[in-house]
């Protein structure tokens, strides 16, 4: 008996170390971001999508898978997952050259996929990053984590001067620590949604180069707005922070053009609402990939995208989110062929360039199958 609560107390002793020496991680290593205070708190404790200590969804959302469906994901991840989740081999990227990146006015919208939900888009003149994810893993460390098994088409230190960068949420497949980093020096602002703001000052971006917004809010830059508008999601980096900053879509709205961009959302008639407001948009990026039907509230599938471009009064479709990282338990390019397959159905108009393939506005946008040559045989 003794032995017993010798070892139960060891055990016990254990997990708290465990539990003490995790906290202590997330709370002194930077790449888990800062939580808010001061003023920035009062805003968030202001803001009516803040409630119950926690931002809450447009719609009522179930963030619980359960623990029926917690063991079918685990089974599903362990005996019942496809083969292919990566590609056979790493996927090429078209790469960009800096110095003409720096050089070109061209009056042309230029919207460049850098993998997964990353984008460089030439508007205006002005040049922008959304969720600029830039580095290796999706993961708060460097040896572990989910892998990139695309190339980049430009490194960090290559990127010309950043006009301003849009980020979605906080999660790690979209705010990365040191993508950040590397940007704060040559990015002129960031916009983030409410709370996310104190990762990037903790990561040294000053106050000042940080506007914050609420859904339905508007900025003006350089004669571009840019307006925070509703997703159905989450955010956090760690245990202990999960909902505490907002998740958010962005609209883009320059002298000519309107452009979508989704981040991360499950479906909901709030993109109904988003295009009656702000649509129709010349493109929509729209979420397609690590999806399930586990957690289909929070991440559209591939036939839903669709919908949510027509919805949103979408002229250009353009598939995101997918092609980059594996984060979910389909095969790495079910999501092209089935967002393809849907769009061709309803005759919506969609574009799926490569990695680093331009789209010009009003122009042949590309529309090659060229996943297929990372397909095995």
């Amino acid at each position: 008996m003794k032995k017993f609560i010798k070892l139960t107390l060891y055990v016990l002793g254990v997990i708290i170390i465990a539990i003490i020496a995790g906290c202590s991680l997330t709370k002194f290593a930077p790449q888990f971001g800062d939580e808010a205070t001061g003023q920035r708190l009062e805003t968030i404790l202001q803001s009516p999508n803040f409630r119950n200590r926690e931002f809450q969804n447009p719609v009522e959302t179930n963030m619980d898978l359960g623990f029926k469906e917690g063991i079918k994901a685990i089974t599903s991840r362990l005996f019942g997952v496809e083969d292919d989740l990566t590609p056979a081999y790493t996927i090429a990227a078209l790469k960009l050259d800096s110095s003409k990146l720096a050089a070109a006015q061209d009056t042309a919208t230029v919207i460049t996929w850098l993998g997964h939900s990353a984008f460089l888009v030439e508007i205006d003149g002005k040049r922008l990053l959304l969720d600029p994810m830039l580095g290796e893993r999706a993961s708060p460390f460097g040896f572990m984590g989910p892998k990139r098994f695309s190339e980049l088409p430009i490194t960090l230190e290559a990127l010309p001067k950043i006009d301003a960068v849009l980020i979605s949420h906080d999660h790690y497949d979209h705010l990365d620590h040191t993508s950040i980093k590397q940007l704060e020096e040559k990015t002129t602002h960031f916009f983030v949604p409410l709370g996310v703001g104190a990762h990037l000052e903790r990561w040294g971006v000053p106050a000042s180069k940080i506007t914050e917004l609420d859904w339905w809010q508007e900025a003006t830059f350089n004669g571009l707005t840019f307006a925070s508008t509703p997703s159905r999601h989450f955010s956090g980096r760690s245990l202990s922070d999960r909902m505490q900053t907002l998740w958010t879509s962005w609209v883009i709205r320059g002298s000519r053009d309107r452009i979508f961009f989704s981040g991360d959302s499950g479906y909901f008639d709030g993109f109904k609402e988003i295009g009656e407001k702000y649509g129709p948009f010349d493109i929509t990026l729209m979420e397609n990939g690590q999806y399930n039907e586990l957690w289909s509230n929070i991440h559209m599938m591939p036939e839903q995208a669709v919908q949510a471009h027509i919805d949103l009064k979408g002229k250009l479709l353009m598939p995101i989110h997918w092609g980059t990282f594996a984060l979910a338990l389909h095969s790495w390019n079910e999501p092209i062929e089935r967002i393809t397959a849907k769009a061709k159905e309803l005759q919506v108009p969609i574009t799926t360039p490569r990695i680093g393939e331009p789209v010009i506005l009003h122009r042949k946008a590309p529309q090659q199958e060229w996943w297929l040559e990372y397909v095995e045989k």
